[in-house]
Order: structure tokens, then sequence, then C-alpha cells
């Protein structure tokens, strides 16, 4: 079932983070301090709704210069097996992605941000408070709208140039993140 992402409060912090990437190597919130912008996306391998715009998404990183761009992924592997590390990492290279791509084990950072499903993006200011929360664009699978990161592409540019990204914020909608029935 799709769920639609929680609209967190414009100007909330970004929530710090250290989390390992697919090479072991840890990856935290002031790695991306050089960046004005900064787009976090919780992300997963195996859901239908990241799968369709993977691709578009590694292109509008790779376009977007004094952007950071992060994948995390929350999902509990053990219930979600293809969204171990290896299936990330094929992932990750099947959609030409460049950033990087973060394992969040305990879900605590996905609990932090308010994370719902994938993909859910929340893009934070040079002050790194939130800016936009919400659909990387009008495109969902099955539907005939271009997959292209309008959304998302038009509210960096807004952040980029100083200005607000215009409300109300469509929600993102996918995937439920698989939470371990132990997580707290």
């Amino acid at each position: 079932m799709a769920l639609q992402s929680a609209l967190v409060s414009l100007g909330t912090p970004a929530p710090d983070f250290a989390l390992p990437d697919l090479s072991g190597d840890t990856v935290g919130l002031s790695d991306f301090d050089d960046h004005s912008v900064l787009v976090v996306v919780f992300a997963c391998n195996h859901c239908p709704y990241v799968k369709h715009i993977e691709h578009a998404l590694g292109s509008v990183a790779d376009a977007c210069d004094d952007v950071a761009f992060v994948a995390i992924c929350s999902n509990d592997i053990t219930s979600y097996p293809e969204d171990d590390m290896e299936h990330l990492r094929a992932q990750a290279q099947r959609a030409n992605w460049s950033f990087p791509y973060l394992i969040d084990e305990t879900q605590h950072v996905a609990r932090a941000f308010e994370a719902v499903c994938t993909p859910d993006l929340f893009v934070y200011g040079p002050d790194r408070q939130l800016a936009y929360r919400g659909a990387f664009d009008g495109s969902t699978p099955g539907n005939d709208v271009s997959v292209d990161g309008s959304l998302l592409r038009a509210a960096i540019e807004r952040i980029l140039g100083g200005c607000s990204a215009p409300e109300p914020h469509r929600p993102s909608m996918g995937c439920g993140i698989k939470w371990k029935v132990d997580a707290t």
C-alpha cells in the first residue's frame, strides 16, 4: 500500500547523522557543509516508486551544482533482504548514482527526519533548515506523467536563488518504510 510523506514543518533543522555508506565509510551531516543545498532522499532497492524515479534522480543530482545529494536506506533487511548492502550497490550502479548511499540499520535517522515512505525527499538550504519536503515530480508508476524531477528541480532552483519553494508542497508517495518490529 502506498503512503504519502509527512509534511514536516519548514524551517526544521536537519537532524544530525553519521551512517555507513556502501563502502563502510561513515558519512555525516557535516560532510556536506561545503554545499549550499542538501537533498536527503530516503530510498531502497525493492520499492517500485523508487525504481520509477531512480535514473532521473541520478540525472538531477548530476546536473545540480552546489547541491549535495545523499540517499538513506532505513528498511528492515531481515524482512526485505533485497534492500541489503549488496542490492543497494547494484541499485546505485544501475541508476548511475554518484552520491553517497547510506545504511540506517537502527532506523533512528529515519525517525529523526520523520521519513515515512520511499522515496521521501527533504531539501535543506544553506542554514540546514528544511526548505522543501515533497515529491520528485508528478509521476508515479503507471501514470503518464513525465519522470523529470520537475518539482524537486524547481524547489532547488528557488532555494539556490534565496527564495522559498512555494507551498503547498506535493507530498512524496511510495512504499512505507519497513520498520523493524522492535525498533523504537
